[in-house]
């Protein structure tokens, strides 16, 4: 059987497929509102208590590899509890990657370590040509890894967030073109 989410691995993390297994540790991390502010107003909040179960079981499983690939983030050091996700989607109406990582884990450019192989494996075996990200206007975090990772502002338009403080996403733009010259470099 063929894996329908590889296993990467960088100097800090391990991305792995998530299971059911993950879901205390994904609703421990997740259900923040200092995490979810920043997500789009489909998540709900507050955060139900089986949120992370019942998200995993019934649309992130159901759903690998089908449009759509989502990687927990794993540290090295403590392989087996889940800190944070990245996903890819193959044809969403507003972006094409998406992630969040625990509070605790902001800082250390752990997210920006993640999105390298995902990247990668967007462009190299998914076949994309191009990619858009997007983010909260105001979220200095989640701007800075697309900064780091050679994104282009496209765009600013009105969207709405989890926190009302937010009513504008940025666009974000990198190309395959652009991606492997930001690799070679």
């Amino acid at each position: 059987m063929q894996e329908i989410i590889p296993t990467f691995e960088t100097q800090r993390l391990i991305l792995k497929e998530i299971t059911i297994e993950d879901a205390p540790a994904y609703q421990k991390y997740f259900a923040d509102y200092e995490v979810i502010q920043h997500l789009s107003n489909r998540v709900p909040w507050p955060y139900p208590e089986d949120g992370a179960h019942q998200f995993i079981e019934n649309f992130l499983i159901p759903n690998q590899g089908k449009g759509q690939w989502a990687w927990g983030i794993f540290l090295k050091t403590n392989p087996n509890e889940l800190i944070g996700c990245i996903e890819l989607f193959e044809s969403n109406s507003t972006e094409n990657r998406g992630f969040w990582l625990g509070k605790k884990f902001w800082g250390q450019g752990l997210m920006t370590e993640a999105v390298v192989p995902v990247m990668d494996y967007a462009f190299n075996k998914l076949g994309f040509t191009k990619m858009i990200l997007a983010n909260a206007l105001g979220n200095t975090r989640s701007r800075r890894v697309k900064e780091k990772t050679l994104g282009r502002l496209i765009e600013v338009k009105p969207f709405k967030f989890v926190g009302s403080q937010y009513t504008e996403s940025e666009f974000w733009e990198v190309t395959k073109e652009e991606w492997e010259a930001f690799k070679k470099s």
